[in-house]
């Protein structure tokens, strides 16, 4: 396979704003045109925001070009990832498990963005980031609780500055339109990642409440 052009962001702004966990195409649009960044789908069968390959495709194709879609993985190994990119068209993988450096070189050489999770409260812990220099983005949430993801628990933000550099920081766990502003202050990220902090439901988005969001963490008081 031709590796692809990585993705590169439209503007030099920061932070970029990744709206995580859409299931349906109206919806991904809707938090498109509010100013998301960047889609993220869930390819995780224990997640209430689990999407088919058939739909991700479908949500990936209906963005504008400018908005890459986001696959959020948990120890899939390089076969299947690859596989998913190639069905659905999504430009980022996020490796949200035990993932190794090798995989997320290896990512990363096929020309797409790669963004590895790292924890507060479980392993691989934050102290890890080092151990993965091709990482685009290294995502720093809390990781307590029954899944993968942050589990809507706030954290001491905090704790995330400074272990990745530059604009490599990714924040996500627990952030919402009312402490995103002090999030990013404290943190100064490359981008953050929101999922359950604004939605109706699970896989559905408040686009109200992705408004805020957005506004909140691009232009933090």
């Amino acid at each position: 396979m031709t590796p692809f052009t990585k993705w590169q962001p439209a503007s030099d702004a920061r932070p970029l704003v990744k709206i995580c966990g859409l299931t349906r195409v109206d919806n991904a649009l809707a938090c498109a045109e509010a100013g998301a960044d960047i889609i993220g789908l869930v390819f995780f069968p224990k997640s209430p925001r689990d999407v088919s390959k058939a739909r991700a495709g479908e949500i990936t194709r209906a963005l504008p070009g400018e908005i890459p879609t986001c696959g959020v993985f948990v120890d899939a190994d390089y076969d299947t990832l690859m596989a998913t990119v190639d069905q659905t068209g999504i430009r980022i993988v996020q490796l949200h498990g035990s993932e190794s450096p090798d995989l997320a070189t290896r990512m990363s050489e096929q020309g797409l963005v790669v963004v590895k999770a790292f924890f507060a409260a479980r392993e691989p812990g934050l102290e890890k980031a080092s151990e993965y220099p091709d990482a685009d983005f290294c995502l720093a949430e809390y990781g307590r609780g029954i899944l993968p993801g942050g589990n809507a628990e706030s954290w001491d933000y905090g704790l995330a500055k400074g272990f990745a550099s530059g604009n490599r920081l990714m924040l996500a766990g627990g952030l919402t339109p009312e402490n995103v502003s002090i999030a990013v202050r404290e943190t100064n990220p490359g981008a953050v990642d929101i999922s359950s902090g604004v939605e109706a439901s699970p896989g559905i988005k408040d686009i109200e409440k992705v408004s805020r969001f957005i506004q909140n963490a691009k232009s933090p008081a």
